[in-house]
């Protein structure tokens, strides 16, 4: 048996490619929109794709089982548990508790496992070249190394209300009835490591086992007294913010995600070409560089998008597909960066990427805006804005300051002052760069306040201090 993770550190997602050598046949599981990574693994190891299939309906990012379907020809499998309200919008077999997916020697069997969400399928893998019982367990959302799935997203992001309880005791009842039947030995694969809104605390260890976990996970104790009511009430304290796309997520991998098919490299485009359009207000300019040189001036109205590595996250927060119909244009070093910039805005249904600027050179520039610490109590502001999770506000924050992490500003503008000045910050000023790019486009007057939270800490510490007195 081949068993590859295949982990974006953007998304802190795991995706798994597992083939039978004997057969030279392989399986997907929860796989990402730019399929290349999988077609290659295949072509390496002279393996075919011949079934692809997820846990569950995901929020995260957007699912790449139907355009891996359509790039070999394999059978698609879903889950048809959690009711009619949880069920796929595209043909494919659907899977119930205890069917299994066969691929050569290897089998998958499919458990349902709700809590995070109602449809939500674990996968029991069996090498069966080496064992006749489970090795393996593709978790993903109920169980991650040292923490579960969060059960409150259909809340947060799909619409639900007071979901998260119902959601809490089903985990409760799948960790007794399923995972902790389980032998110890069983090694868990989780699909999030550190970093991901899908849980709030979880460990960066790539694969746990059933008894670590059972010995050592925060909820082991309350399982061993079956304490359900302590642990909904540890489950659902804390839960991170949930960022406002994880609502388009989960409608269009319900739905199935557009297949888009073989992906050419975006091609350079003129700075000419790029000026008159920009002109005409035909498409947004993406500054792809660190918030560190945006500051030193940019593209007058360009969002910032920092990339390639984190731009799924930072584009999914700065820009909504479904409102913005105008086409991208990225300024980023080389096309290389480019075509990587633009995978990563894929794998979160940003599909609209028309071309590439190595130079901003006769474009139309300005600096954003900054004040220091210094200047905030002259600075007039009509709100101070913290777009740092609840979290970090909560262990300490500007005085007055209202928190709406960055992953949600956009769709809160109801929330925001129609005049004057917004001051917003963050803790490295990345988050914030990418916020306030964002409000600049809507209409708002925005300036960010200069080595973030930190700078303004110091410096209100060092006003509190007591001045020496000279010793002579």
């Amino acid at each position: 048996m081949l068993l590859e993770r295949l982990y974006d550190n953007d998304l802190a997602q795991a995706g798994y490619f597992i083939g039978c050598q004997a057969r030279g046949e392989a399986v997907v599981v929860d796989a990402r929109r730019d399929v290349g990574d999988y077609l290659d693994l295949a072509a390496e190891h002279g393996m075919r794709i011949v079934a692809v299939t997820e846990t569950h309906i995901h929020a995260d990012y957007l699912s790449g089982t139907r355009e891996l379907a359509a790039a070999t020809g394999a059978a698609v499998y879903v889950s048809g548990e959690g009711g009619q309200d949880w069920q796929y919008g595209f043909d494919a077999e659907r899977l119930l508790d205890g069917d299994t997916i066969t691929i050569g020697n290897i089998t998958l069997q499919s458990r349902h496992t709700p809590g995070h969400t109602p449809e939500h399928l674990s996968f029991l893998v069996t090498d069966g070249a080496f064992s006749q019982d489970p090795g393996y367990l593709i978790s993903g959302d109920f169980v991650f190394a040292g923490d579960l799935g969060r059960p409150d997203l259909l809340d947060e992001a799909a619409g639900g209300v007071d979901t998260r309880f119902e959601g809490a005791h089903q985990l409760f009842t799948s960790l007794r009835e399923v995972f902790l039947t389980l032998p110890d030995h069983v090694q868990v694969l989780p699909g999030h490591g550190a970093g991901s809104a899908c849980g709030k605390a979880l460990g960066a260890l790539p694969a746990t086992t059933v008894g670590y976990e059972r010995l050592n996970a925060w909820w082991g104790p309350h399982l061993r007294n079956d304490d359900r009511e302590g642990f909904v009430r540890e489950l659902l304290d804390g839960q991170p913010d949930a960022h406002a796309y994880f609502a388009r997520m989960k409608r269009q991998n319900k739905e199935g995600p557009r297949v888009l098919g073989p992906t050419a490299p975006p091609p350079e485009l003129s700075v000419a070409g790029i000026g008159r359009s920009l002109e005409q207000d035909q498409i947004v300019f993406v500054d792809t560089r660190p918030h560190t040189e945006v500051h030193r001036g940019t593209v007058a109205g360009a969002l910032n998008v920092p990339g390639p590595a984190k731009a799924a996250t930072f584009g999914a927060w700065a820009l909504d597909p479904e409102t913005e119909t105008r086409p991208l244009v990225l300024f980023t070093p080389d096309g290389d960066t480019a075509r990587r910039v633009r995978d990563h805005l894929l794998r979160v249904g940003i599909d609209h990427v028309i071309g590439y600027t190595t130079s901003a050179e006769g474009l139309p520039t300005t600096v954003p805006r900054r004040i220091t610490p210094e200047q905030m109590p002259e600075s007039g502001a009509s709100l101070v804005l913290d777009v740092r999770n609840k979290g970090e506000h909560a262990e300490g924050h500007i005085p007055g300051s209202r928190q709406l992490s960055a992953g949600r500003v956009l769709w809160n503008l109801d929330v925001l002052p129609a005049d004057g000045t917004i001051v917003s910050y963050c803790q490295s000023g990345a988050r914030s760069s990418v916020a306030a790019s964002a409000l600049r486009r809507a209409g708002y007057d925005v300036a960010e306040l200069d080595r973030g939270y930190p700078a303004w800490a110091d410096q209100a510490t060092n006003r509190r201090a007591p001045a020496r007195r000279a010793v002579r």
